[in-house]
């Protein structure tokens, strides 16, 4: 049975944040619904401290801040964005146009076709998180999306030269620096000088991430996104050094990111405890991490490996960081996750950063249901039918019409029984079709 060394803050305490971040963005939505630029405008002064007569960056802007980078940061910024781009050309490729025919003069298809527009929003408030620009802008690019605008927040009161960067070569057409609710509400409602987008995609603090899910509906989004979350699994094939690490590496992130260890082996989970308070007297972002271990830590200890995936499957973490001497088990048999990283010599860092993976996973149990952003997510499949010969039309318009009376849709029904008179050659009168019915 699961035993809980550590356990993270009452779900009460939780719900009741959520609740007043809801009131909040409700409010912020519908002043920008109402009021446009204008209401854009105050809340980056509010919220940013940031204020200009055009919140897009001239190409000007962008080439000043390309500039502000050294030969490496631009080199490896245009690495990690190889990387994305390599293993979204491939997932691209394995999406394929069907055309077959399903009966005798009956064809059926569908096309994958992109979105028209689409608002990738980059974090940037507390750190320059460039790295989502590669997983929206480049992903969406390669899905072959026409129109790319993209929103970051200013960093220290200006442009953050890495992410216009990363912006830039990723291949964005519109660049505004402009951040939170306003920036995804004026992307997905429009504005005086913003045109709308019929999608938006990239994480972003509680208040962004409730903005997307207000709007979804009116745009379509990527997730239902909560704040960063880690679960390591591992045995005693790996040190607690190596688990703390993972576990501390992805609650820098904010102090509501839940950090969880899994692991079949007390001492381990006990040693690992040790020495998440070790690192955080040494680790530069300790001041958030370590609230966010003390919130939103967990330490579970399970008796084998079948009662591990089951308890990796309850929790289904955004990130699984799994350590063990049988990585492949969990691979097998795990259903749950956004994304998993097998063995010690991977880790959630390189998945964030360059791999080649794409970092905007489901969080709040959302992988139950739904996998990770992917060239997937940037098109439509839609469907189409063509109907070759009489005879096909005929004979499944007859049973076509017997399905609708049946639901009580002698509309529908006659839809079907045209064709039938027109291609089959049978004088059923209109009345009589919804009749015999």
């Amino acid at each position: 049975m699961a035993r809980w060394l550590k356990t993270s803050i009452p779900a009460a305490d939780k719900a009741e944040a959520d609740a007043k971040v809801r009131a909040t963005v409700e409010g912020l939505l519908a002043d920008i619904a109402s009021r446009g630029d204008a209401a854009v405008r105050e809340m980056s002064v509010k919220f940013d401290k940031w204020d200009r007569a055009d919140y897009r960056l001239t190409d000007a802007e962008i080439k000043a801040c390309l500039d502000q980078l050294t030969g490496q940061d631009l080199e490896d910024i245009r690495f990690a964005q190889a990387q994305v781009r390599n293993f979204a050309e491939k997932q691209k490729a394995a999406l394929q146009d069907i055309e077959v025919e399903t009966l005798p003069g009956v064809v059926l298809g569908h096309k994958n076709i992109p979105v028209n527009s689409v608002g990738c929003y980059v974090p940037g408030g507390k750190y320059p998180l460039l790295a989502s620009a590669h997983m929206s802008v480049v992903t969406a690019k390669v899905a072959g999306v026409p129109r790319i605008v993209t929103c970051a927040p200013p960093f220290e009161g200006k442009p953050a030269p890495a992410i216009v960067a990363a912006q830039h070569l990723a291949g964005a057409d519109v660049i505004y620096c402009l951040g939170g609710v306003q920036a995804v509400g004026a992307m997905a409602l429009g504005t005086q000088s913003i045109a709308p987008v019929d999608m938006l995609v990239g994480p972003g603090n509680a208040f962004v991430a409730e903005a997307k899910r207000q709007l979804y509906g009116r745009v379509g989004i990527d997730l239902f996104a909560g704040p960063t979350e880690t679960l390591v699994i591992a045995d005693e094939s790996v040190d607690a050094e190596m688990c703390a690490t993972d576990l501390l590496g992805q609650a820098e992130h904010g102090p509501t990111s839940p950090a969880i260890l899994l692991t079949n082996s007390e001492k381990l989970a006990r040693e690992t405890m040790a020495e998440v308070e070790r690192l955080l007297t040494i680790l530069p972002t300790a001041g958030i991490a370590r609230q966010s271990w003390r919130d939103y830590g967990e330490v579970i200890v399970c008796d084998s490996l079948e009662e591990m995936v089951q308890e990796a499957d309850r929790i289904a973490s955004e990130h699984v960081q799994v350590m063990t001497r049988d990585d492949d088990y969990f691979l097998q048999n795990m259903t749950n996750y956004g994304a998993l990283f097998l063995g010690p010599r991977t880790n959630v860092s390189f998945g964030d950063k360059v791999i080649g993976t794409n970092h905007t996973l489901p969080t709040l149990k959302a992988a139950r249901y739904t996998g990770g952003l992917w060239v997937g997510k940037f098109l439509k499949t839609v469907t189409y039918q063509r109907v070759l010969t009489d005879e096909a039309s005929a004979a499944i318009g007859e049973v076509c019409s017997r399905l609708c009376m049946l639901e009580g849709f002698a509309g529908h029904a006659e839809q079907a029984n045209i064709r039938v008179r027109r291609y089959g050659g049978r004088n059923i009168p209109y009345a009589t079709a919804a009749e015999k019915r």
